[in-house]
């Protein structure tokens, strides 16, 4: 039998960190890639951040409530990405 740990590491700092990556990513996305290929990107990047969140949560290491923290940090870096996808899609009609 394992012994609990006395100070466990904060699980929410793994889905910030997810949440991170997927701002740095659709906004280097936004900038860098032309009009025409920023969707096809965005799911190549949305598709990392996934695995990304599988693997920060796996390393954490504990099991209790390793779906619902997977969960978080897929549902906000889609949130972020969708959020900054629309933000470059206004900024093209307007130009």
């Amino acid at each position: 039998m394992t012994e609990p740990a006395l100070a466990p590491r904060n699980a929410f700092v793994g889905v910030l960190v997810v949440w991170a990556v997927a701002f740095a990513a659709s906004i280097g996305i936004g900038i860098l890639v032309p009009e025409e290929w920023r969707v096809p990107w965005l799911l190549v990047a949305f598709g990392g951040v996934v695995l990304l969140s599988f693997a920060v949560q796996l390393w954490y290491g504990r099991t209790q409530g390793y779906i619902l923290r997977v969960a978080g940090g897929a549902l906000g870096a889609l949130l972020v990405m969708g959020v900054i996808s629309v933000g470059f899609g206004l900024a093209a009609l307007a130009t």
